[in-house]
Order: C-alpha cells, then sequence, then structure tokens
C-alpha cells in the first residue's frame, strides 16, 4: 500500500514559523526605525538637531533655557542619557567644564569621549571672541579659549548648523540626502529671517548698552551695538551697591540705552542701575525655553528683536 505524503503541518510547525517571521519583520522595522540619539547640553543645540534631523533623529537637553550652563548639578538621569547616546553636542571654550567632565568619566560610553566622533564641541565651528591675552585669577572667571556665549547670535549658530549637519551626516550616512535636504531648508530660512532682523534692527547700530554678565557679545557685534560697561565687576563676579554705583559714573556722559541680561541672573541691582541711567533693562532669551513661548531658536531672536525694538 502506497502512503500519500502528509501535506499538512502540525500546528507547532506553523507556530513556530510564523513566530520566526514576525521576529525577522520586528529586526527589520527596528533597524529601519532606529533613530540617531543625540544628548546635547544647550536646548538650542537640541532644537537644531530636530531641524537638520527630522524623524532620523531623536534628542534631549540636559538643562534648562532657565538655567546657567555655567553652574549645572550632574544628575543619575544625566549619566543614564549619555550612556545610551550616538552623539554628544557641548557649547565648548569651557562653559560646561564645572559638570560636562564628570558626567563624560562616569557615563561609560567611550564613543562620546573628546576626540571621537560621537562627541561635537560646537564652539570648534566658531570664532571665538574675546580671547584674554593673559589669564590671572584675579580677572574672575574668564574662559581662555574665548567668549563662549556665541549661542545668542544667529551669525555664530548658522556655522554650528553646517558643522552639526557634516556631523550627522557621517553618523548616519544612510541618512545623507535627508539632512542635506533639510540643512538647505534651514539655509534659506535663516537667510529669510536675517533679511527680516536686519532689517528691524538698522537703527540700532551704535547704540552703547551695559551687561550683566559677558553674554552678548556675539549678539551686539552682529546688531552693530557697543558694550560700554558689565554690572559684574569681574567675569563670575556677582555685582555689588559699590561697583554699580562707579559704573554709573563712567557711563554717565555715553548714553546708555539699554542694560541687558539672561532670566536666570538677579535683577535687584540691574533695576537700581538701569533706572538711575536712564536705559531700559531688557531680561533677554539667551536660550530656547528662557521663556515659555520661546520653542525654538527662532522664537528666541524674534523675540530679542522685538524687545530692543518695543518702543518705550
Amino acid at each position: 500500500m502506497k502512503l500519500r505524503a502528509n501535506n499538512q503541518q502540525s500546528p507547532w510547525k506553523k507556530a513556530g514559523i510564523s513566530a520566526f517571521l514576525l521576529l525577522g519583520i520586528m529586526l527589520i522595522s527596528g533597524q529601519a526605525l532606529a533613530k540617531l540619539n543625540v544628548v546635547t547640553t544647550l536646548p538650542d543645540f537640541a532644537q537644531m538637531v530636530e531641524e537638520l534631523g527630522g524623524e532620523r533623529v531623536e534628542t534631549q537637553a540636559l538643562i534648562l533655557g532657565t538655567e546657567d550652563a555655567h553652574f549645572v548639578d550632574p544628575k543619575p538621569s544625566h549619566l543614564v542619557r549619555l550612556n545610551q547616546a550616538d552623539l554628544f553636542v557641548v557649547i565648548g571654550l569651557e562653559l560646561e567644564i564645572g559638570w560636562v567632565p564628570t558626567l563624560l568619566r562616569q557615563c561609560r560610553n567611550s564613543d562620546l569621549q573628546p576626540g571621537s566622533l560621537g562627541y561635537f564641541d560646537a564652539s570648534t565651528a566658531i570664532e571665538p571672541k574675546e580671547v584674554p591675552l593673559i589669564i590671572d585669577r584675579s580677572m574672575g572667571d574668564l574662559h581662555p579659549g574665548g567668549n563662549p556665549h556665541y549661542y545668542t547670535s544667529p551669525v555664530e549658530m548658522m556655522q554650528v548648523a553646517e558643522a552639526l549637519s557634516t556631523r550627522l551626516m557621517k553618523l548616519d550616512p544612510e541618512g545623507q540626502a535627508v539632512y542635506e535636504s533639510r540643512l538647505n531648508d534651514f539655509r534659506e530660512k535663516h537667510a529669510r529671517k536675517m533679511k527680516e532682523w536686519g532689517e528691524a534692527t538698522a537703527h540700532l547700530k551704535g547704540k552703547n548698552v551695559v551687561q550683566y554678565h559677558k553674554s552678548w557679545a556675539y549678539l551686539l557685534d552682529w546688531l552693530g551695538m557697543k558694550a560700554v560697561g558689565d554690572l559684574e565687576p569681574k567675569p563670575g563676579i556677582p555685582p555689588s551697591a559699590g561697583h554699580v554705583t562707579k559704573l554709573l559714573k563712567l557711563v554717565k556722559s555715553q548714553n546708555v540705552e539699554f542694560v541687558l541680561q539672561t532670566v536666570y541672573e538677579s535683577k535687584r541691582l540691574s533695576k537700581v542701575f538701569a533706572s538711575k541711567a536712564g536705559a531700559r533693562l531688557l531680561v533677554m532669551p539667551s536660550m530656547v525655553g528662557s521663556y515659555p513661548e520661546v520653542k525654538t531658536i527662532w522664537d528666541k531672536w524674534d523675540l530679542m528683536i522685538a524687545m530692543l525694538t518695543e518702543s518705550k
């Protein structure tokens, strides 16, 4: 008697094949949907990476726009984020020297160490201003490589965007076409906004300001304005009543138009100085998130310009 071949598969075999196929689909889908995990110190960089990378990136910033990036306490949550990151973007010029090196030592991610492809010091994309010729502790909290507050200016931040896009392409070469397209969009928007801001601020050229901290050098250079004094007697040293009194005498004849400071700096002596100098105190958004409505770098500069050009 000839036996007929049994073409029917057992339920267990069918289940095994289905599970194998499902696992394969999940793995392929996971690879296709895998995003570049980017951690930044500055919230502006996180938002910039989102614009440059779109769906190919996932971003997290370690600080808020209301915090002073000089002084941040390393947290366990920071270490977890860095341990899982593909790219770490820092401001550089030793602005984060008090906390970032500690995080890098403890995060157990060799791909993010300085000199590696996963470590991006954004200050290397710009030409630093106010580089000190002499470094002395008596001069306050000076940064040897220059002023690190370049993120207040759209000129320097465009240079950062170009370099950052190149780094994203190196880390994710399969997404090159996406990154190039989005960088072109970024360039076009930047050019359009620069024209708009330039027209709105033309009358500010030559105006004198006093800063709380040397946070606005790059912004002032872009706008053609001039800082004639700082409320801090030395960088990083809080203002004192005595210094404010001396500064008032020094700038008395210089027609100070504005006093500029960030949201995280005390307004107590700033208000006194502005009132006695006949100037307007502007608490400016130095970073994304400084105010609830500042959700992008474009929002930041829009609000800056609105503050500077608002009628008294």
